[in-house]
């Protein structure tokens, strides 16, 4: 090999640029401005880390595609055809990371007509006979044809994985050949699904490597034909000519127009003060200090600063962006983390804890599931940097007779309590008789209002504003398989440093989140809305609800039978047997064989797409369709819920407990889960017939379900001030006829059962930005119709549509829309060039703030009525949340007094301009309580 004064790095940049663009992409980095700053962190991040700084390259390129037609695509039109369009914010990335690169000093590389891995290929093969060793930065594994035993491929790190180096023998032995040349064959062979290159039908990946290793190349294989048998051979042979089309496509060209100039690509030291600024403007502050070694101003944009929550603010370190690779991992930062293991020391802990007016804890345990898990130790931090750890054995009643010493600190209403996910740990604490009284601080809860579409787990979080990488779980208990092991199994002082950091960093976390929330509207939310409901859900979760088993077994025994009919006569209407639960024969069935829509299409795959929403839109095209859709969802019905839910009853209580999720839906709405009883269809009666289980505790007992009536088309008609649609609802007018009677120009005694369904489903379907199209398919009438319906209903309602307008309007101006109790929702998309892109955003902020102030009115009414149920020692209960409903298990004495209790709590929630209203029904199950 050459020495490193002849050391080349050629960076593939759109492989890079996507690469690190799809690494945020569940977890975007928006600046203050609205930028989505992914890819240009992401590229940034490698280019300073991976290379510079580990590589020390002696001369540098990076190498972008030309906008314009490659030769490829003038030889074959339909390379590449099936990319998708460049997401907007690599399109919007690329100038801030050509300024960076040149910034750098590094030359950018391009040629009109040639891709970037044509003038790398080039610049290797010539740079290889000047002495050089170079390195091809890119993920792209086409590039091992091209290695050699001075050119290298890079593969940059990621996730934590350290980057790799692919010479000769590692390209060999990925593509299992003799000859780096050779995977030219296999690509060819295997064609590309992401360049569209074609090659030979039938043949994947592992076929393609066995071929070339018994033959050589394409060109053998087509030599040898004659020893190739059945559908293989028919298809060598008719597609011989794509075959080599495909080779060709994948050759990269290593004759491109380029220069290969030593002298102009030597890497120069970076221009530090552009790169400030252009940090400055990215809000890489963190960064800069890194990479830079220096301190950096953001600069004030006109009209103020924009904090996280799109306020006017002074610059603010919330926006920090932190390296996603090479974090600090806080075991090497200087800290305490101490072992409790004797009586002498926690009464120690105890006697510090006491005197704090706040301390951050965690539960270690056994499990994720608060109702079976034990608790192994306890956490505590009062102080960044240091923290203690308390473990207990694995006996039960042992480990609750240590955990009953710090009763005393979690119940004083005096001392703040802090945690990550806390209603977790107040749950496992209920277990050992222990209840958490006092202000909370939730940190997953305030990152979740501050950003409610990123994620909240504490390790994002670490990395995100601490900079940094915590010790991973992994490292404690192993990976996930058999071999793992339970935190019961691992030896407390093992344990310390990964239980202690957690309570170390989550204090941290609250300390970074605190001032940035006080005096916000995220202030009101957490304290009045958020955190009191924790203890809500807790107490849900912990009651559970009884299931009838039995009920179940036997209604699946009905499915089965139902599904089997089904099945003889779906196969009876098809003439022809076939696995009906197999898509791609289903699709061959329907649309081969049958010919039910000449105009179906096969997607990329080769296959006729059978999905729910394609054979909907069939259904009166033949009796089949409708067969194979009830098929479906009673299959779905049976294995989803009839058959899971006896399986999930807790062996004790012999209740099911799911546990409610606060931070995983933007608009504010709870999510349900293990088991997930928000999903349980109600729109059929076989799906409806699932509530039938869900029973009272005993014969003292009755379920009550009380459900708001048409609450988001109330908080529309309150959010517009529409004087027609208020007046309808504050006289007790059923909606639905009076819009019925102004749309279609009748008296409301002359509104059929037809025309009342039409404008119901306009009504709702308003919410979501319903277009004729939509609605001409749901009502199955033609699309002038529906049209002439939807500005029928806007001209009697004019004041709907100029809300959806400036809902519209303020999103775009702001970046945001907020709910009636100052909830927002991030609309980073809503000024978007990409009209399909912009209109699911500008939907979002027509619905997100009406659904999103439902979601606000249920949680203040659950609040409300576990207080009040609290205060009254009532023996009923509340159980469940489904939407807009909630479900208790009342004591047959108090059915009076809680529906009194429970109306009260859920009409006055909020005081709207019309009247919140609710039905309510008592029953022996949910089924019949409506």
């Amino acid at each position: 090999m050459a020495d490193d004064t002849k050391k080349l790095f050629l960076l593939d940049a759109f492989a890079l640029i996507y690469r690190a663009h799809f690494a945020f992409i569940r977890n975007p980095r928006i600046n203050s401005k609205g930028l989505d700053t992914s890819a240009i962190f992401g590229f940034t991040n490698t280019l300073f880390r991976e290379v510079l700084k580990k590589q020390s390259p002696s001369h540098i390129a990076v190498v972008f595609d030309a906008p314009v037609a490659t030769n490829r695509e003038l030889e074959y039109s339909a390379y590449k055809a099936n990319r998708e369009e460049m997401p907007e914010a690599i399109r919007t990335a690329i100038p801030y990371i050509k300024n960076i690169i040149k910034a750098c000093n590094i030359p950018i590389l391009m040629a009109n007509g040639y891709e970037a891995d044509d003038i790398i290929g080039t610049l290797a093969k010539r740079a290889e006979q000047e002495g050089f060793t170079t390195y091809m930065m890119t993920p792209d594994k086409d590039f091992g044809q091209l290695v050699s035993e001075n050119i290298f491929m890079y593969k940059p790190g990621r996730g934590g994985k350290p980057a790799e180096v692919w010479g000769i023998p590692e390209v060999c032995e990925k593509f299992e050949v003799e000859d780096p040349l050779q995977v030219i064959d296999i690509l060819g062979l295997m064609g590309d699904a992401v360049d569209n290159i074609p090659g030979i039908p039938g043949i994947g990946e592992k076929t393609a490597k066995k071929l070339i290793g018994l033959y050589g190349s394409v060109e053998g294989l087509l030599e040898h034909t004659e020893e190739l048998k059945g559908k293989q051979k028919e298809n060598v042979i008719n597609f011989a000519e794509q075959g080599l089309l495909s080779k060709k496509l994948a050759t990269i060209v290593l004759d491109a127009p380029v220069e290969f100039d030593p002298e102009a690509l030597k890497y120069e030291e970076p221009n530090t003060e552009q790169l400030k600024e252009i940090f400055g403007e990215l809000e890489f502050r963190t960064l800069a200090k890194q990479l830079l070694g220096e301190e950096i101003a953001v600069p004030v944009q006109p009209g103020g600063q924009m904090d996280l929550f799109g306020n006017a603010a002074e610059t603010s370190e919330a926006e920090e962006e932190a390296p996603p690779t090479e974090l600090k991992t806080i075991e090497n930062t200087d800290h305490q983390y101490h072992l409790v293991d004797t009586a002498e020391k926690r009464a120690e802990l105890i006697a510090l804890l006491e005197k704090q007016s706040s301390f951050c804890f965690d539960t270690e345990t056994t499990g994720l599931d608060p109702q079976t898990a034990d608790i192994v130790g306890l956490s505590f931090a009062i102080k960044p940097h240091e923290a203690y750890y308390v473990p207990t054995p694995l006996n039960f009643d042992t480990a609750k007779t240590i955990v009953q010493e710090f009763k005393g600190v979690f119940e004083s209403d005096a001392i703040e309590k802090v945690a990550q996910n806390i209603k977790y740990d107040l749950s496992i604490l209920m277990r050992y008789d222990v209840t958490v009284n006092g202000p909370m601080f939730d940190t997953m809860i305030a990152h979740y209002l501050i950003q409610p579409d990123m994620k909240h787990n504490m390790d994002i979080l670490a990395e995100t504003y601490l900079g940094y990488k915590p010790i991973s779980i992994e490292t404690i208990i192993g990976k996930k398989g058999k071999n793992q092991l339970s935190m019961a199994e691992v030896a407390p002082d093992a344990i310390t440093d990964y239980a202690a950091e957690d309570a170390d960093i989550t204090l941290q976390l609250k300390h970074f989140f605190e001032p940035k929330i006080k005096g916000t509207h995220v202030e009101t939310l957490m304290n009045d809305i958020e955190l009191p409901l924790v203890k809500v859900l807790a107490a849900m979760e912990s009651e559970g609800i009884n299931l009838d088993v039995q009920t179940l077994k036997d209604y699946s025994v009905e499915l089965e039978q139902d599904i089997n009919t089904l099945h003889k006569e779906i196969l009876e209407m098809a003439g022809t047997e076939f696995n009906v639960d197999s898509p791609k024969q289903l699709g061959q069935v329907l649309f081969e064989v049958m010919k039910i829509d000449e105009k179906a299409k096969k997607t990329k795959t080769g296959q006729y797409s059978t999905s729910e929403d394609v054979l909907s839109k069939l259904e009166h095209k033949h009796e089949i369709i409708p067969k194979i859709l009830d098929y479906r969802q009673l299959k779905k019905l049976k294995s989803t819920y009839v058959d899971t839910l006896p399986e999930m009853v807790h062996p004790v209580s012999g209740h099911i407990h799911t546990s409610y999720m606060q931070t995983v839906a933007a608009t504010g709405r709870l999510s349900s889960n293990h088991p997930n009883l928000q999903n349980i269809p109600i729109k059929t009666a076989k799906g409806r017939e699932v509530r039938r289980a869900f029973i009272p505790r005993n014969n003292d007992y009755t379920l009550l379900a009380a459900d708001y009536s048409q609450i988001e088309l109330r908080i529309i008609a309150a959010m517009s001030g529409d004087k027609d649609m208020q007046e309808a609802f504050i006289n007790g007018t059923d909606i639905h006829s009076v819009t019925a009677s102004k749309v279609f120009k009748v008296g409301l005694d002359e509104v059929t059962r037809e025309m009342r369904g039409q404008s119901k489903m306009v009504n709702f379907g308003i919410i979501y930005g319903i277009s004729a199209f939509g609605l001409s398919q749901r009502l199955n009438i033609p699309r002038k119709e529906a049209k002439a319906i939807i500005d029928n209903y806007f001209e009697e309602y004019p004041k709907v549509r100029e809300y959806m307008n400036n809902s519209v309007d303020f999103a775009k101006e702001h970046g945001y829309v907020e709910t009636i109790m100052k909830r927002r929702r991030n609309l980073k998309d809503i000024n978007s060039n990409n009209a399909v892109v912009r209109g699911y955003a500008e939907r979002n902020a027509i619905n997100a703030p009406i659904q999103g102030s439902a979601a606000d009115i249920i949680k203040i009414a659950m609040i409300n009525i576990h207080n009040k149920l609290q205060e009254g020692h009532y023996k009923s209960k509340m159980l469940l949340q489904v939407h807009d409903e909630l479900v208790f298990d009342v004591h047959q004495s108090e059915v009076d007094a809680i529906k009194a209790l429970v109306k009260e709590g859920m009409e006055n929630a909020v005081e709207l301009s019309v009247p919140l209203t609710v039905e309510m029904e008592t029953a022996n199950n949910w089924l019949d309580a409506h």
